[in-house]
């Protein structure tokens, strides 16, 4: 990473667009300048950068030739106007809303898992420029089962997600505090960006319902695991909301296509570097999203036996759904880049 690289992070303002910014900073990113890009009603505000302050930039006036990477967290519309353009101005977009995920000259990436495929989507001519991050449950889903993948395969996850209000945006993390303090103050309690109340609440409704019964979260999940770790995998899902502010956590089963005890998974994920083991079978023997909160690495604990099927397995996996399960994974991909793809930087 010896040379230095013009970076702007777009939806700079936003929950994800602030961490971006804070892990730019911690991991030392070689940059050479940092742009801040948002929408228009942001144009001229200060963000804190180091010892820097940086103006926001208008998206709409932005010139993308004078980047070589842009992180893009603006939602989903905004990135399917404004992505296709930074590409073509020779700019390389890490999109990390759901728009472009499942396209096929597209690449989703969770580095830990599969960084390979980087080399076909370079090694292509008429690359797209555009590659997706994957959801926030997706990510620090595969990233704890890929390396049970490698050692039995998996033939089938059920999954259910317990996902904090972060996932939702700003605005969801306050509707959850005053939520809560209204109710302990004997207030009215208001809903604005959830079908129901979320405080003291759990909600198992993420996005929007499709034809088939499943919210788009959860079809995100099916279909973005597919992609990444292996189309033969059977996946269902149920995600849920719950009152907690970070990091989101999962109940995971498993039906393998062969035996593997729950010592020998310990100690496949004991030694994964970016997976954290946390599981004793005592009080506190376990990881909750609290603790996992402002963390980089994803947690297993609870790992056990099913009985009830061959080859069956259960764990519990929690990860701070801003950094891992988003900004981390995103700039994670940024530096797989420049490591070993950095000719293609123009």
């Amino acid at each position: 990473m010896s040379n230095k690289y013009n970076i702007a992070v777009v939806g700079a303002t936003g929950n994800v667009g602030r961490e971006m910014l804070q892990i730019l900073q911690e991991r030392n990113f070689p940059l050479e300048n940092l742009y801040c890009v948002a929408s228009s009603r942001s144009k001229g505000k200060k963000i804190d950068f180091g010892d820097k302050e940086i103006l926001v930039e208008d998206l709409s006036e932005f010139d993308f030739s004078k980047v070589q990477i842009s992180l893009f967290s603006p939602g989903s519309s905004i990135s399917a106007k404004f992505a296709p353009i930074a590409a073509q101005k020779n700019c390389l977009v890490i999109d990390n809303t759901s728009y472009f995920r499942l396209k096929n000259n597209v690449p989703l990436i969770v580095p830990e898992v599969n960084k390979d495929v980087l080399e076909d989507f370079f090694n292509n001519e008429s690359r797209s420029n555009i590659i997706a991050n994957p959801n926030c449950s997706t990510i620090q889903m595969v990233a704890a089962l890929k390396p049970i993948h490698d050692a039995a395969i998996i033939n089938r996850i059920v999954v259910s997600t317990y996902q904090s209000v972060s996932g939702a945006g700003k605005e969801a993390m306050d509707e959850l505090f005053e939520q809560t303090k209204n109710i302990y103050s004997n207030q009215n309690i208001e809903r604005k960006k959830f079908t129901k109340q979320i405080a003291f609440n759990v909600i198992p409704h993420i996005d929007s319902f499709l034809e088939n019964g499943n919210t788009k979260e959860e079809q995100k999940m099916i279909d973005e695991t597919k992609k990444i770790l292996d189309p033969n995998i059977k996946v269902s899902a149920t995600c849920a909301r719950v009152p907690v502010f970070i990091s989101h956590s999962e109940s995971i089963n498993l039906e393998l296509d062969s035996p593997l005890s729950d010592n020998e998974a310990k100690k496949i994920l004991e030694n994964c570097e970016y997976i954290s083991v946390v599981d004793y079978r005592k009080d506190e023997g376990y990881v909750t999203p609290v603790e996992a909160a402002g963390e980089d690495k994803v947690y297993v604990s609870r790992i056990r036996a099913d009985n009830t099927l061959e080859n069956g397995m259960n764990l519990w996996v929690v990860s701070d759904n801003l950094r891992k399960g988003a900004a981390l994974n995103a700039i994670q991909i940024a530096e797989e880049i420049i490591e070993k793809y950095s000719e293609y930087l123009m």
